[in-house]
């Protein structure tokens, strides 16, 4: 049965809303995530809620039944509470909070933990500071088979309320690992790897290059690209090219057209 909860003062309320702050998600080492669709696709995913907060004109939906069975059935502390409209909004920080929000676990993994032959793209961000180009980049991975994202430096932290919403569920199906350049580069040369980086530094177009499996997709900060010592580690860096005024693309978009690049290369071979 769902707990029910209409006070602004309940402890639990203040810890949850308190997940809004980078600090406390680490302190707690939780995150939130909002809305029917993404909280679905975290499921399908094998990923259930600590917490499952919705509202009494959402308890009929048939996806709020199956999670709250689902979570009742798991039978492992997690709880699903009934609550109101403005509680919800107060969690979310949004006027117009969606009817279904969860509390997950981070979902944070380290490099040796990852298996790089288990697919055959990754992604990599250096320094990147937009969330919502951190979510469409999980999308992105998502969408192309990739195996997960690694966060080089100091990037925006993914799960932030505004990185998980952009990512619409991608945070749930990706590896995300943060870690430092030194680590990583150390780490990716153990083992088989494919460093590609998109830099404005080169004449070498993005389609020229054979690329081999495992790839690891390297794109830099919005603003500055990658440092240069970082470019000189890269197995082969490539540029796409503009045809208008504009001297570079969006930081997500870049990945996606170099993604699809990749993966239609190892499609054609087939």
């Amino acid at each position: 049965m769902a707990r029910e909860i209409t006070a602004f003062s309940n402890p639990l309320i203040k810890r949850v809303r308190s997940l809004r702050e980078k600090r406390h998600r680490r302190e707690e080492g939780m995150f939130l995530a909002e809305g029917l669709r993404i909280l679905t696709e975290a499921d399908e995913a094998g990923h259930l809620p600590r917490y499952l907060f919705h509202s009494k004109d959402s308890a009929d939906h048939p996806l709020v039944q199956r999670l709250s069975a689902r979570i009742e059935a798991a039978n492992d502390g997690s709880e699903v509470i009934l609550t109101s409209r403005d509680i919800l909004q107060k969690l979310s920080g949004k006027d117009n909070a969606q009817t279904v929000i969860g509390v997950y676990p981070d979902l944070a993994c380290s490099l040796d933990s990852i298996d790089r032959t288990s697919a055959p793209l990754w992604m990599v961000a250096q320094s990147m500071r937009d969330p919502g180009n951190l979510g469409t980049i999980l999308r992105t991975g998502d969408a192309t088979g990739a195996g997960g994202l690694i966060l080089i430096d100091d990037c925006v932290d993914p799960f932030s309320v505004e990185a998980v919403r952009a990512s619409m569920g991608a945070l749930f199906t990706q590896k995300i690992v943060q870690t430092r350049w030194e680590d990583f580069i150390h780490w990716l040369r153990q083992g088989p790897g494919m460093l590609i980086g998109t830099s404005l530094n080169t004449e070498f177009d993005y389609q020229q290059p054979h690329y081999t499996a495992p790839s690891f997709l390297l794109v830099g900060n919005e603003s500055r690209g990658l440092p240069a010592e970082y470019e000189q580690q890269c197995d082969v860096l490539v540029k796409i090219p503009m045809m208008g005024k504009a001297d570079s693309l969006n930081a997500a978009v870049a990945t996606a057209v170099m993604a699809y690049e990749i993966i239609n290369q190892w499609r054609r071979a087939k």
